[in-house]
C-alpha cells in the first residue's frame, strides 16, 4: 500500500448551487468535496466541518482587545457511496478514480445567526472547511467561504415610519455673535434597500453673515466591543450637495433624491460588531463647526413593496432645490444715495465657500474698492 507523501491533486469543496449568493436561516448548505490524488494512497477519514464566527481585534491604547462569538458549529464523517472500506475502516484513493464526498447540513433558524461582515477591526465569517486525516491526523484541508445574509424587511411598520429632525445652530465670531443657520429635514421611512432612492425634503435658514453650503451624505456607523472597550469608526459613503446660502437667504429641498449604492444589510444582534446607518444632513459653515442633523436608516434585504403612495409621490418629485428669502423686503428699492459709505464692508476679505469636509479651511474672496454709486433720479 503506498505512503501519502504528496497533497492530493485536487482536494476542494463545492456548492450544490454555485450561483447562490448567499444564505438565510433555515437555508441548506450541501455539496460535495472533490479528491483526485495522484498515486495510490490510504486515508482514515474525510471531515466537513461547518463554521461561523464573529471577531473583534483591535488596539485601544495600550491595551490589546479581542474577542470572538461563535454563530456556526457542525461535523460531520463524510462517506463515499458505493465504496469499499478496508478492515480497519480506512478508504483506499486511486489515481485514475475522481471520489465526490456529499455533504449537506441545515444552518440554524433566522435570528439566530449575523449577517456576514468584513470590516477594519473585525469580521463575521461563514466557511465550510474539509480535512483529509491519514492515521488519526490531519494531512490537508481546504475552505470555501460563503454569505450570510439575515433578512431585514424595511416594509415592516417600524421601518416604514417617517422620520423627522431639526437643528439651531448659533454662530460666534471672535466670541461675538453672528447670527445662527438651521436645518429641518423629513424623510418618507426609516428602511431602504440597494437602489432605492431617499427622497430628502429640507429646509435651511441662514442668518449669519458668511456664505454657508448644505449637504447630505449616508454615513455607515461601524461598533467594535471587546475586553470592556469600544471602538467607532465612522464611513462616509454616497452624498449629495445644495447651493451656496447667503447671509438672509433660506434653501428649500422637494425631495432632493440620495440613491442608496451597493451596502451589506445593517448588522443587528450581534454583541461585539455593531453597523448602523444614517442620513447625515450638514451645513458647511466656513469658520466654524458644521451643523449635523442626523436621521436613522437601516439598511435591509427584503425591498420597499410600493404600497405607501406617500413615499412613492415623492420619489417622482424633481430633485432640484428652489431658494427663497427669509427676510421682509422693502416695497421698493432704496435710493443709492440713502446708501452709507460706513455700510461697505471694512475687510478685503469675505469667506465664500469650503467645499472640503476634512481640513476646513474658509476659501476667500477677495473685493477691490467700490467707486461710488451713480446717482439717479426716478423718472416717471
Amino acid at each position: 500500500m503506498g505512503v501519502l507523501t504528496k497533497k492530493p491533486k485536487t482536494f476542494e469543496v463545492q456548492f450544490s448551487d454555485p450561483n447562490k449568493s448567499a444564505f438565510s436561516g433555515g437555508d441548506k448548505v450541501a455539496g460535495q468535496v472533490i479528491v483526485e490524488v495522484a498515486e495510490v494512497v490510504q486515508i482514515s477519514a474525510v471531515k466537513l466541518l461547518g463554521i461561523g464566527c464573529a471577531k473583534v481585534d483591535y488596539n485601544k491604547g495600550k491595551m490589546h482587545c479581542r474577542d470572538e462569538i461563535e454563530y456556526l458549529k457542525y461535523e460531520e464523517v463524510l462517506h463515499l457511496d458505493h465504496q469499499p472500506t478496508d478492515a480497519d475502516g480506512s478508504i483506499t484513493l486511486r489515481p485514475e478514480n475522481r471520489y465526490e464526498f456529499m455533504f449537506g447540513f441545515e444552518l440554524p433558524q433566522s435570528g439566530c445567526l449575523v449577517s456576514s461582515y468584513v470590516g477594519k477591526f473585525g469580521s463575521v465569517r461563514y466557511y465550510v472547511k474539509a480535512v483529509i486525516e491519514k492515521s488519526g491526523h490531519q494531512y490537508a484541508e481546504c475552505k470555501r467561504y460563503f454569505e450570510v445574509d439575515e433578512p431585514i424587511d424595511v416594509n415592516t411598520q417600524e421601518f416604514m415610519a417617517p422620520v423627522t429632525g431639526a437643528k439651531q445652530k448659533k454662530v460666534t465670531c471672535m466670541f461675538i455673535p453672528d447670527g445662527s443657520v438651521s436645518v429641518a429635514a423629513r424623510i418618507g421611512r426609516k428602511g431602504y434597500c440597494e437602489g432605492e432612492d431617499i427622497c430628502i425634503d429640507a429646509q435651511f435658514e441662514n442668518s449669519c453673515s458668511r456664505i454657508i453650503v448644505p449637504k447630505a451624505a449616508i454615513i455607515a456607523k461601524h461598533i467594535y466591543r471587546a475586553n470592556g472597550r469600544t471602538k467607532e469608526f465612522h464611513e462616509k459613503l454616497t452624498s449629495v450637495r445644495g447651493d451656496h446660502i447667503i447671509s438672509g437667504m433660506c434653501d428649500v429641498w422637494q425631495g432632493r433624491v440620495l440613491r442608496v449604492a451597493k451596502l451589506k444589510p445593517t448588522i443587528l444582534g450581534c454583541d461585539i460588531i455593531h453597523v448602523d446607518y444614517c442620513l447625515r444632513i450638514y451645513l458647511h459653515i466656513p469658520g466654524s463647526e458644521k451643523l449635523i442633523l442626523d436621521l436613522p436608516l437601516v439598511i435591509g434585504t427584503i425591498p420597499y413593496n410600493g404600497m405607501n403612495s406617500r413615499t412613492s409621490s415623492m420619489s417622482s418629485q424633481d430633485g432640484s432645490g428652489t431658494s427663497s428669502t427669509c427676510v421682509s423686503l422693502p416695497s421698493s428699492p432704496p435710493s443709492y444715495s440713502e446708501i452709507s459709505r460706513d455700510d461697505h464692508i471694512e475687510s478685503s476679505f469675505i469667506p465664500l465657500l469650503d467645499d472640503y469636509d476634512e481640513d476646513d479651511s474658509p476659501i476667500f474672496m477677495r473685493i477691490h474698492a467700490l467707486p461710488p454709486p451713480p446717482a439717479y433720479t426716478e423718472q416717471n
